[in-house]
């Protein structure tokens, strides 16, 4: 009998805040590797729930403080995760982020640029088009899209 292969699956965290300007900003960082603006996103770790997972990538990955908002994704989107050898195909769940501050120091500083965009040009930076989508819909860059609440 052969086993079940399962979708490899990653949680993520869309950081967002409102500006001085009242609207909202998403921060985008970029990966390690490639230098891709992404939002932070990991690996399910045992003990830990799907929204705790995005709040510590937060943390690590961009030096975020703040909270997940509700106990559900808000939404999914798929991206080619690149290794040395392969790629491969990965379901990322997104919980929304709201940021109180970022930190001075965080563990991967040095190893990753962040920045504040508008939700349309954050959109339009990353490559994925599902987690696009997501930004224009959920944050607001849709002129007739919910903006979430802290």
């Amino acid at each position: 009998m052969k086993k079940k292969l399962r979708k490899p699956i990653q949680f993520s965290a869309l950081p967002f805040r409102m500006g001085e300007n009242g609207q909202t900003q998403i921060m985008l960082l970029t990966s390690r590797e490639t230098r891709r603006w992404v939002i932070p996103k990991g690996w399910p770790i045992k003990g830990l729930k799907a929204r705790e997972v995005a709040e510590r990538e937060a943390f690590e990955e961009s030096g975020l403080v703040g909270k997940i908002l509700g106990k559900r994704p808000v939404g999914a989107y798929h991206y080619e995760k690149r290794m040395a050898e392969t790629s491969l195909l990965c379901e990322v769940r997104v919980f929304l982020f709201w940021v109180d501050r970022q930190l001075d120091d965080w563990p991967e500083k040095e190893q990753r640029d962040t920045h504040w965009f508008s939700p349309s040009e954050a959109a339009a930076l990353v490559d994925e088009g599902g987690l696009a989508e997501l930004m224009r819909v959920v944050a607001g860059a849709e002129p007739t899209a919910r903006r979430p609440r802290p």
